[in-house]
């Protein structure tokens, strides 16, 4: 007499790795791997700058940020100085307002110095034709 096959169902499997992906059963009293080990912390790293340096290829190509913003921010991103997307681009405000503070403020200067030296050509021609008189 043959025996009836053996039924291995998997819909326990199925439920229990439905609540898995909702986040239950994963505290730390059901993991057995370091967390290097569960997720390591190279893929986060790459995970991390490919974002970083993807963001600051689009904002160069966009001509939101000029080449050495791009270069300087670069450096610093593979320097592990930025946590996250956001906080780059906080950084990237704050640089591009420098950048433009700096810009108008030369120019001011700029625009000093060259009435300054209007004023002295001015004065220098009033005087030389003070003294043809």
């Amino acid at each position: 007499m043959k025996k009836p096959t053996v039924v291995h169902s998997r819909s326990r499997v199925r439920e229990r790795n439905k609540a898995k992906s909702k986040g239950r059963h994963t505290g730390t009293g059901k993991r057995r791997g370091t967390a290097n080990a569960r997720l390591p912390f190279k893929v986060i790293w790459m995970r991390r700058i490919r974002v970083l340096r993807r963001l600051l290829h689009k904002m160069r190509e966009a001509k939101k940020i000029d080449k050495h913003i791009y270069h300087a921010l670069y450096l610093q991103s593979k320097g592990n100085q930025f946590k996250n997307k956001r906080v780059l681009l906080e950084t990237i405000h704050t640089m591009k307002s420098e950048v433009s503070k700096s810009k108008a403020l030369a120019d001011q200067a700029e625009a000093k110095k060259t009435r300054a030296r209007a004023r002295v050509l001015k004065r220098v021609a009033r005087e030389t034709k003070k003294t043809d008189q």
